[in-house]
């Protein structure tokens, strides 16, 4: 019964037809949008904790990554050119796989919202006390600028607060953005783009003064830690970085959750999907040469996962002896730039970072929310949760909610710990939508399909089998995080959304003005 819960897909576009946004973004804006999603906090902070895993070898990660996040693209192009209407992958599951899977994928996809904007919180925190420190050589005490280190060797979770107890600055982005949100600040497309130009700026000027001064042996040993981690330790190594380097390309399936808003979406979707993918592309690769090739990306220690304690306890160490090697950075091309002696261009960088980040936090929790609301609309999550502020015309609760969660991952988890976990979910989502193209293939083959994937049984199963490959190459705390998380959710989802949800009520229609505004609740079947 549970798997014949699918809602009709023609269902789902007449809805949209009915009652769809505004239709005003063209390819470029979209290739804008997704390029001011993708580039954040993985290309701005990860590149510290590739290093440490892989060593020059992440310029290898850094590839891996990207050709499973491209085949990932081509799945979302199809669908999202037939399914013009918001929910990203939790909307393209209900109506080929049914509502438990979808549930599940909409699960997962709050995992990834959240989790990433604490991520990309803790990544601005450690640019903005370099900029501070840089200019004014103010330092907040090591306790409140740092969460603690977090180990989970054999499986069981520890925690040192010796070098960081709660990162304060990380805290108060995280709850300015969401207060930002409560009131209904957002940004215009004219703001982003500007922010995003910003960042391209900003990588340009690394790139351009970092390639000059590339030493060959940096490069040298390739890989200090393997493919897979000399000790043959989950989330190290070429293959473990390339699993957490994904968090660096993760943002591009906001542009299909823009489908609904999106002029002549069979044709602008893919090519913003594409277009935002193939231009970060370029940059990381560029960018993560130049940051090996100019200081060099030699580990701290190998075998040593970057936030646990003994890497904490080397690189402070290292610092004690006047010493911060680029894994040990919280701003790592800032600190690349003024180890190279371009101090004001460091401190350009990092401003960079800090006008562009906290934008990057916005979309997150705005994401998070978009999804709560089509689940809500759906009657798999409470009504009240999604409800509009009088004054605002806000989700404010769910906002509120979702932005102290935020703020307290934020606080307590080292950057790429949160990266790890958020790609769990990421994954996952992006998993379940290749084979929801091949289903539709065999399920429903004559429907018009504006954008065709190419090879589709080549390029999905290869999602399939990518997203699978790094899944289990992640650490062991991000891989049962994930398991944990959707046992949370199916519990949930049993107690409430299987008995709340409109589909079973038999009601297909969203009653809905916007996809802002949550329909009223169903009344009870008599």
């Amino acid at each position: 019964m549970l798997f014949q819960r699918i809602k009709p897909l023609d269902k789902i576009l007449e809805t949209a037809q009915k009652n769809a946004l505004v239709r005003q973004l063209g390819a470029l804006q979209l290739t804008l949008l997704g390029v001011g999603a993708i580039i954040g906090t993985g290309i701005f902070v990860l590149t510290a904790a590739a290093a440490q895993k892989a060593g020059p070898g992440m310029m290898w990660s850094f590839v891996i990554a990207g050709l499973v996040c491209a085949v990932a693209a081509l799945c979302y192009s199809e669908i999202a050119s037939m399914v013009p209407v918001s929910g990203s992958a939790y909307t393209y599951t209900y109506a080929v796989m049914g509502e438990i899977l979808a549930w599940m994928v909409g699960w997962a996809l709050i995992l990834e919202y959240a989790v990433a904007a604490s991520a990309v919180s803790v990544g601005w925190s450690g640019y903005f006390m370099g900029l501070v420190k840089s200019a004014t050589g103010f330092e907040l005490p090591a306790l409140l600028s740092a969460g603690p280190a977090w180990s989970f060797a054999g499986g069981i979770p520890s925690v040192d607060f010796s070098h960081g107890v709660f990162n304060l600055p990380a805290v108060v982005i995280a709850l300015a953005v969401t207060w930002l949100l409560m009131i209904g600040t957002t940004e215009s497309a004219r703001v982003n783009a500007i922010l995003v130009a910003i960042k391209i700026l900003a990588l340009s000027a690394f790139v351009a003064l970092t390639v000059p001064v590339i030493n060959g042996a940096h490069f040298e040993p390739l890989a200090p830690n393997g493919w897979f981690g000399n000790d043959g330790g989950s989330g190290l190594g070429i293959v473990g970085a390339a699993a957490s380097i994904f968090f660096a390309y993760v943002g591009f399936d906001a542009v299909s959750t823009a489908a609904e808003e999106t002029k002549n979406p069979q044709r602008n979707v893919p090519i913003g999907l594409i277009g935002s993918l193939a231009l970060c592309t370029v940059f990381y690769l560029l960018v993560a040469a130049g940051a090996v090739g100019a200081i060099g990306a030699q580990p701290t220690a190998l075998g040593v996962q970057p936030g646990s304690p003994e890497f904490v306890a080397q690189c402070q160490a290292l610092l004690a002896q006047g010493q911060e090697p680029l894994v040990c950075s919280n701003e790592a091309l800032a600190h690349v730039l003024r180890v190279i002696g371009h101090e004001r261009a460091g401190d350009m960088v990092g401003l960079a970072a800090n006008l562009a980040l906290p934008s990057v936090i916005l979309m997150m929790l705005y994401g998070q929310t978009r999804i709560f609301f089509v689940m809500a609309r759906d009657g798999l999550l409470p009504q009240s949760l999604a409800q509009v502020h009088p004054k605002w015309k806000t989700p404010y609760k769910v906002t509120l909610i979702t932005g102290i969660f935020v703020a307290i991952a934020a606080a307590l988890f080292p950057v790429g710990q949160l990266a790890d976990i958020s790609n769990s979910g990421t994954l996952f989502a992006f998993f379940m939508v290749a084979i929801a193209v091949l289903i539709l293939r065999v399920k429903d083959p004559t429907r018009h399909r504006p954008f065709r994937t190419p090879f589709v049984w080549v390029v999905a199963p290869l999602a399939i089998f990518g997203t699978l490959f790094l899944f289990f190459n992640l650490p062991f705390e991000a891989k049962i995080v994930l398991p944990i998380w959707g046992g949370i959710g199916l519990l949930f989802y049993f107690m409430y959304g299987y008995r709340k949800s409109h589909l079973a009520r038999g009601n297909l229609e969203v009653h809905e003005t916007d996809s802002d505004i949550p329909p009223p609740p169903v009344p009870p079947i008599q």
